[in-house]
């Protein structure tokens, strides 16, 4: 009998230790699931995947896209503005990835995608946060319970046409596009990304239009006219944003948000309030492959920084 219950003890003991062999002799994880959300800088000082989503229209998946003919971006398919290619792309995907970034998107013809104006932004995050970081492409979901350690989010060109100043404290859910309003959106923001320190949310800065080519009834007006015009409005608003000591952050007490100034890149840090990289002859707000090219190689650095800046 004590031969038995010898046997017993040890037929106990071998799956325990059966399975601290298998789990010693394991390759560890490369993906970073096994580390909490909280722990970027780590992922990142170790060389492990950091899940980055990107939500974006027409300009958002060129500067993703690589160069060269338009490959992609199809209607109809659930992945318009996803490109592989397209001639004015920056390449910044392929940027991400080398530098160790697993990427992820969302764009048009998805119900998370759409709507990327300024004033929609408040309902898009306090509505669909979870969903937000358990986005892996469009409305897919990740199949494995991970989440995304990285949101930026991109509202497109036409959301620096600015009709006027607008009266504080602005409405954050007006579709009217006034410095007040936008002011209020993004402050509106804040609260919702604080309730996740863990994630770093990048906010770029919008595209700039391209400078219209004015008639002669719009020059003889501009004489008189010493209103701000649109571009001059939006100089003033993206300054706001970006400024991280007298701006939007200011008084933000968590380091989970960071501002990329996509808007000062493409009009040369200020030589201009309009696009210097427009397409079309100019005619096109769409930055060319030489503006998003400049912006992407800015990117990879500037978010290394803010996720090294994250405590």
């Amino acid at each position: 009998m004590k031969g038995t219950r010898r046997i017993g003890r040890s037929a106990a003991i071998l799956p325990g230790l059966l399975a601290l062999f298998v789990g010693a002799m394991a390759p560890t994880s490369a993906t970073g699931d096994d580390v909490a959300r909280d722990d970027i800088r780590t992922l990142r000082a170790e060389g492990r995947t950091v899940r980055l989503l990107f939500i974006h229209h027409s300009c958002g998946g060129q500067l993703m896209a690589a160069g060269g003919a338009r490959v992609g971006g199809e209607k109809g398919g659930g992945r318009r503005c996803i490109y592989t290619s397209h001639p004015n792309g920056g390449g910044l995907r392929d940027d991400l990835q080398r530098a160790g970034y697993e990427v992820h998107e969302l764009s048009y013809e998805s119900r998370l995608g759409a709507d990327t104006d300024i004033h929609d932004w408040p309902a898009k995050f306090r509505g669909h946060l979870p969903d937000l970081l358990a986005t892996d492409e469009q409305d897919r979901p990740y199949d494995d319970g991970r989440a995304n350690h990285v949101v930026a989010f991109k509202s497109c060109y036409p959301n620096n046409a600015f009709t006027g100043r607008g009266q504080e404290p602005g409405n954050p859910d007006d579709p009217e596009l006034t410095v007040a309003n936008a002011m209020a959106a993004y402050r509106a923001l804040l609260p919702v990304f604080a309730s996740e320190p863990e994630v770093l949310f990048v906010a770029f800065t919008a595209p700039p239009q391209a400078e219209p080519k004015p008639g002669f009834l719009d020059r003889l007006r501009a004489l008189f006219d010493k209103a701000p015009t649109a571009a001059d409005l939006a100089r003033e608003f993206n300054g706001w944003l970006a400024d991280r000591d007298g701006g939007w952050l200011a008084e933000y007490a968590g380091s989970n948000v960071a501002v990329f100034d996509y808007y000062d890149i493409l009009t040369d840090g200020g030589a201009s309030n309009w696009s210097r990289y427009p397409t079309g002859g100019g005619r096109d707000s769409h930055p060319s492959a030489e503006g998003n090219r400049k912006a992407a190689v800015a990117f990879v650095p500037f978010l290394d920084a803010a996720i090294e800046d994250m405590h």
